[in-house]
């Protein structure tokens, strides 16, 4: 809930408000008044004012709020007999607790940041920001404070603000009134310095002083470290070199700082005019007015240098006479520095001016205001850096300095030759791969003289990787060469190819960076190893020398959903340091034709991938059937089987047909077996009754085939058929029948017929042959005989045969039977002899 309040009492009346938007009202010890009757609480800010009386004046009131966004006065109220009186007075805010003032980075010479801290649920409207500028004191009212903080960007540049102060302000309209409250003041004043603009158009000239003769000078004041005057006068045979004065965008342009190390190229170059520059967080130190000077400097107006030897001045060389690389016999070296003032309005004091040799800063000096040039012997070889900045520290506030202008470099021989700084990028660079490992790099000339050329290299790819997957050790950091042949590249990486010129130690902007990316060699043996139908390992080994991002493994398939084919990425694998990788690839179709592709993939805009040829092909192994239905009639087996899902496709499968394989324990061939078609899910297989059979449907491929489980069937033993009785006698019959199928033995029955009750039943009698003779009949007897066969201790079904003993006879004669009656009763045949 938004609750803006202004607070009134009479004296010390607490109010506040919590995050429900009930407000509290609180009568302090010094709001109690002498002949007061009661008290009151006055809220007003909803359509209707509420005044609330108070029961127990050491308890407070409680008000609920019920308007969002809106402006609730809080008054107390007291009464002497009948009637109330009016609020007089509104709180004031509480006062900040800290302020803080800081640079706009984007700006510092007209920006600055104000950051404040309120108190915890301290209400205001607006901040009143006071100031001195020179001699005027300044107001603000500021309203923009975004979590307490705001940027103002239009004060002046180099000024000292002294005693800035912040005060809150809390304003609302009560009863077409507004009501005013300003916070007390309670935080230390603060002062703060902007940066002022640089030195414009800066110029040198390096003159060479020779020991011939003694130049006169005339000096200037020069404030150096020791803030002593120098007047010092030369006599040396002059000879000058004078650099053509810069333009006015001479500030913009970029110096590389200066190193003993001549080719370390640890540098960022950004300048867009092609000048190599160096970001460095460091200012240059600002050097005290009232420390001794240096000899070395000479701040002077130089009217003339009286040559004793030669008439003339080597100063009245005109200024086309600029040498960018000559050899001087001797050193010392005059050099002679002048500039503009900054633009205005900038309020300074002076100059800083700082010489830096081999990377070291040597001299620092400081002059007026009113000074616009300076003079400085140099008497020792190495690689000289100067630069000019405005100084400002008049006031009560910090000294600031101008942000470092390029500044220029060159550098003195030994021997006193000059060497110019390069200002011109090498263009039109470019790199040519040999081979996987070589590239060759060019560039366009250039129209600076220079004596050298380095190329630079640093693989972009070498720390992506982690540790354990590091595989490039080469250019991992920045590496310089002076040949344009670039080496012991890796297949895979990517390289940052930059080229600088070189004139003796000093080097010329980076040219603009090539980026090269070399392709990967790819995987080899790549191998297969089925797991399962739906599941095969992949594995594949990588050569040593290689750079690479991951591996992504892709498959290729008929898709009977989509009835397309075409590759799909089915995997992505980081990259290891190790050399044999493999994966594991599940959810394949069984009896399916895949390929399978494992790529590299290295880093980049555009990555490269590498490569099509690592590929092999593999057919899955088929599922297993099911066996489904079993049936067995007349000695024929009739199975059905199902595969896969209900409905399946066969169609584009790699089946190729189904073997149904019966094998038997007992038979003489023990095992049958019939090749299907793939479309056909049933067979029908002849089988000889009274064994145990294991069934089993194997679908085959080209490479696999698959078995489903076992189905044991166990078949009854068939009835003997063409049962006979022969050579009947008096007293026995031999019964003669055929087998079909595996019988492990044969039981016989024989009784009396109804016509013989008087005789009795026989015992059952069993043989392991399809022959034998009953003995012990009756004679001139009918007796009914069933024969039945048993396997695994299964009988068979019965068959019937009704036989007849012949009559008595005697011993001296013999009575031939010549025709006898016998019936074979099995399935209802009727067979008679």
């Amino acid at each position: 809930m938004l609750v803006c309040l202004l607070f009134q009492s009479a004296s010390a009346f607490l109010v506040m408000v919590n995050d429900e938007g009930v407000i509290s009202a609180s009568l302090e010890p010094s709001d109690l008044q002498v002949n007061i009757t009661s008290y009151a609480a006055q809220f007003s800010g909803e359509p209707r004012i509420s005044v609330v009386q108070y029961a127990n004046i050491s308890e407070p009131l409680l008000f609920n709020t019920s308007l969002h966004g809106v402006c609730y006065t809080v008054g107390l109220l007291t009464r002497r007999g009948q009637y109330w009186s009016k609020p007089i007075k509104t709180i004031s805010p509480l006062p900040l607790r800290s302020v803080q003032i800081s640079d706009y980075k984007e700006s510092p010479e007209t920006g600055v940041v104000f950051q404040i801290e309120p108190p915890p649920g301290n209400v205001f409207s607006r901040v009143n920001i006071s100031y001195t500028e020179g001699q005027e004191r300044r107001f603000m009212l500021y309203k923009d404070f975004y979590r307490g903080k705001t940027v103002f960007r239009h004060w002046l540049p180099g000024v000292c603000y002294r005693n800035i102060i912040f005060q809150l302000i809390s304003e609302a309209t009560v009863n077409q009134s507004t009501l005013v409250a300003h916070s007390d003041i309670t935080h230390t004043t603060l002062h703060h310095r902007t940066v002022p603009f640089p030195p414009l158009n800066i110029s040198r000239k390096i003159v060479h002083l020779s020991q011939g003769a003694l130049p006169s000078l005339t000096p200037k004041t020069a404030l150096s470290e020791g803030g002593q005057q120098i007047h010092r006068r030369h006599s040396r045979e002059v000879t000058e070199i004078e650099e053509p004065p810069h333009n006015e965008n001479s500030l913009d342009e970029a110096v590389g700082t200066v190193t003993s190390v001549p080719l370390s190229l640890a540098l960022n170059f950004t300048d867009s005019n092609n000048i190599s520059t160096t970001e460095t967080t460091e200012e240059p130190p600002t050097e005290d007015p009232t420390s001794l000077d240096k000899e070395e400097f000479v701040n002077a107006l130089v009217p003339d240098y009286e040559d004793s030897n030669e008439p003339g001045s080597a100063l009245d060389l005109p200024p086309e006479s600029t040498v960018l690389s000559t050899k001087l016999p001797l050193l010392p070296i005059l050099l002679e520095l002048r500039w503009l003032p900054p633009r205005p309005p900038t309020a300074y004091d002076g100059f800083n001016i700082y010489v830096y040799r081999d990377g070291n800063s040597t001299e620092t000096a400081t002059v007026d205001e009113n000074t616009h040039e300076f003079f400085t012997e140099l008497t020792d070889p190495g690689t000289y850096h100067v630069q000019v900045t405005t100084l400002s520290n008049f006031g009560e506030c910090e000294a600031r300095e101008s942000a470092a202008n390029p500044g220029f470099t060159f550098y003195l021989g030994p021997s006193g030759e000059l060497l110019e700084e390069l200002r011109e990028r090498p263009l039109f660079v470019s790199v040519r791969l040999l081979d996987s490992t070589t590239a060759a790099v060019s560039w366009a000339p250039s129209s600076e003289n220079h004596n050298g050329s380095v190329v630079s290299v640093m693989s972009t790819t070498c720390l992506k990787p982690s540790l354990s997957q590091r595989m490039e050790n080469t250019y991992c950091s920045e590496e310089n060469s002076t040949s344009d042949i670039i080496t012991n590249l890796m297949p895979g990486a990517q390289y940052r190819v930059v080229v600088y010129h070189t004139n003796g130690p000093l080097i010329s902007p980076p040219s603009e960076p090539v980026i090269i990316a070399i392709e990967p060699t790819g995987v080899r043996e790549l191998a297969v190893y089925p797991l399962s139908p739906t599941a095969v390992i992949l594995s594949w080994q990588r050569p040593y020398n290689v750079a690479f991002r991951k591996y992504v493994l892709q498959t290729f398939f008929f898709n009977p959903v989509t009835l397309t084919s075409e590759w799909t990425t089915y995997y992505e694998i980081a990259a290891t340091a190790s050399v044999i990788a493999s994966v594991r690839v599940t959810d394949l179709l069984p009896a399916w034709y895949y390929n399978f592709r494992v790529s590299m993939v290295t880093w980049g805009e555009r990555p490269l991938t590498c490569c099509d040829s690592s590929a092999v092909s593999f057919v899955t192994a088929p599922e297993a059937p099911h066996i489904s239905s079993v049936d067995y009639s007349h000695g024929v087996l009739f199975i059905r089987w199902t595969y896969g899902e209900l409905f399946i496709d066969l169609s584009h499968s790699r089946m190729l047909h189904w073997q149904v394989v019966a094998v038997g324990k007992k038979g003489p061939e023990k095992s049958y077996s019939i090749d299907v078609t793939r479309n056909a899910m049933r067979a029908s297989l002849p089988l000889p009754p009274g064994d145990i059979y294991n069934l089993t449907v194997t679908a085959c491929t080209e490479r696999s085939r698959n078995t489903s489980m076992p189905y044991i069937i166990k078949l009854e033993p068939a009835a003997p058929k063409s049962l006979y009785a022969v050579n009947a006698t008096h007293f026995s019959v031999t019964l003669l029948w055929a087998e079909d199928g595996v019988v492990d033995y044969y039981q016989i029955y024989c009784k009396p017929s109804k016509a013989d009750k008087e005789l009795k039943s026989r015992e059952p009698q069993t043989v392991n042959t399809h022959v034998v003779t009953i003995s012990g009949l009756i004679p001139s007897s009918t007796y009914n005989c069933t024969v039945i066969s048993f396997s695994y201790s299964t009988p068979s079904k019965p068959a019937f045969i009704t036989i007849q003993t012949t009559g008595k006879f005697d011993s001296c004669c013999f009575l031939e039977v010549s025709s006898l009656v016998f019936i074979n009763t099995y399935k209802d045949s009727l067979e008679l002899w």
